[in-house]
């Protein structure tokens, strides 16, 4: 394509060679790790399920049980299949009497791996057609229906109880939205296990379990059948159980995840070992179940400055970007983030973040980019604040976005009201409708502000880039490249669970999801 900003496509290559090399370095690590959280997944994709009478899921008890014994390392699969050769029972029925010490599944006798795989193979083919059935269903949905056009209309509901947040989605769906995201409850992503069933408790969000996501993607079901026009779904995998929340939300039909090791390692303090392990494995599910993923990147310039840390958002979204295609997961389905938050008493900054906009599109051409709203300088006052969310939103339908994360008046007040999701997607509609084709229309002045600053940070991008190569991204991460934070390579949350795969470890899905790649 060519550029309105001029930007030289060699430059991008480059920057695109280098953020491959990185994410290849850490691919070589991740391959020969597993964790806690992908052995929990394996366990749910073989149909373990439930609680015991203490609300432990079962997942978590086997996954302990071998940890606790010292045998992690050769992964759950194996352990489970052996038993299921050995005990005839199902993988369900083998987790139930580990629960209840009926059962040591680590002191079974061994028999063939070929033996144990072939046993395993209807269990795991019966997963992989579930979340088939499950892709095909949205894909026929959206066929029948429709959907909004693009930016998506993406809104929130965090009310704590998942039966008010279907009220409010339901109301978001008929003033327009196009996606609505269930905010988790605070604090959600540090647990190393998945709540269990419907929920009404939560503090600034709902649990994310595979109960309410049932709960509410039949809601929203119904209301797009009402309205004719399909309405998505987007919840988080990210933290400690990342994978386990991809491969419940593939199950259930959600649409998009926020997916993302980097910000689970800078602003949730999870070790970046742990996380990036889990990421892939995570991303793999992503892509077989045609999920779309949101990354944080946006998140970097609420700790750094906007207009001097815009660079690194780009070289990360590169290393995000190599990274989901590593894990199978195609452009189309990357909604790589970026944020509209340069100091409005900033000299041009409009034609700053426009131009920002407008090079994340052109270099991420096939991506659904995920733009966020401006928040770390709304103060509260809410004509202000609308105010600062048109300019956002008109940016939004210039460059192209693919996913438009609407800003509220009440931002920096408290949890939006229906009222204010109304006026925010009113305010998006609005603009939308009125500039639709304004991208094709407007041409950037050579050697204007926006050209001049796009360059700048393309080129300020690679030089990170080509820091980072030498480097290594652990020690870069350790060094705080990425929005000011620095974490340590064994600190933060999570670390035990990780292990070095052993001699019998098995996960064929990878190779299923991804299509024998």
């Amino acid at each position: 394509m060519q550029s309105k900003l001029g930007l030289d496509f060699k430059k991008v290559d480059h920057a695109r060679e280098l953020a491959g090399k990185i994410a290849v370095d850490i691919q070589g690590f991740v391959d020969r790790y597993s964790t806690v959280a992908v052995e929990r997944t394996l366990c749910r994709l073989a149909g373990i399920d439930g609680v015991d009478d203490n609300m432990v899921p079962l997942p978590n008890i086997v996954v302990d049980y071998i940890k606790e014994r010292g045998v992690l390392s050769e992964g759950v699969l194996f352990f489970i299949g052996n038993a299921m050769v050995s005990e005839g029972l199902s993988p369900q029925e083998i987790a139930v009497k580990v629960s209840s010490g009926e059962l040591d599944i680590t002191r079974i006798p061994f028999t063939s791996k070929e033996k144990i795989e072939s046993t395993l193979n209807p269990i795991i083919n019966s997963s992989i057609n579930k979340i088939k059935a499950r892709r095909e269903r949205r894909e026929n949905y959206i066929k029948s229906m429709g959907e909004g056009p693009r930016p998506y209309l993406y809104v929130i509901v965090a009310t704590g109880n998942i039966y008010e947040d279907v009220v409010q989605a339901e109301a978001a769906a008929r003033q327009g939205a196009d996606i609505i995201a269930v905010i988790r409850t605070t604090g959600q992503s540090l647990l190393d296990y998945v709540p269990y069933g419907a929920t009404t408790e939560g503090f600034g969000g709902t649990f994310a379990t595979q109960e309410n996501f049932r709960i509410m993607r039949s809601a929203l079901d119904k209301t797009g059948e009402e309205l004719g026009r399909y309405i998505r779904l987007c919840n988080y995998c990210s933290g400690l159980c990342m994978p386990e929340i991809a491969v419940m939300g593939a199950f259930e039909g959600l649409d998009v995840m926020l997916n993302d090791a980097l910000y689970g390692i800078l602003f949730r303090d999870i070790n970046m070992q742990r996380t990036l392990v889990d990421q892939f494995f995570s991303r793999v599910i992503n892509g077989f179940a045609g999920v779309i993923i949101n990354t944080g990147e946006d998140n970097y310039l609420t700790t750094a400055d906007a207009f001097e840390e815009a660079h690194t958002v780009l070289a990360s979204d590169l290393i995000n970007e190599q990274l989901a295609l590593i894990a199978g997961l195609p452009q189309s389905q990357m909604g790589l983030g970026h944020a509209f938050e340069m100091d409005p008493e900033l000299e041009n900054g409009f034609i700053y973040e426009l131009a920002q906009a407008q090079m994340t599109r052109e270099i991420f051409p096939e991506a659904p980019l995920k733009y966020m709203p401006p928040t770390k300088f709304m103060t509260g006052n809410i004509f202000r604040g609308h105010i600062q969310d048109a300019l956002f939103n008109m940016i939004g339908i210039w460059t192209g976005q693919g996913i438009q994360l609407l800003g509220m008046p009440t931002e920096a007040i408290h949890t939006p009201f229906m009222s204010d999701r109304y006026l925010s997607i009113e305010n998006a509609k609005y603009i939308f409708k009125n500039m639709r084709k304004i991208g094709d229309e407007m041409e950037f002045k050579e050697d204007g502000i926006a050209r001049k600053r796009a360059n700048e940070v393309l080129d300020l991008s690679i030089e990170l880039l080509e820091r980072l190569e030498k480097e290594g991204l652990f020690s870069a991460l350790e060094k705080g490249f990425f929005a000011n934070v620095k974490r340590a390579k064994n600190g933060g949350k999570g670390l035990e669970g990780v292990v070095e795969k052993g001699d019998n470890y098995m996960n064929p899905f990878v190779n299923l999801m991804m299509g024998g790649k």
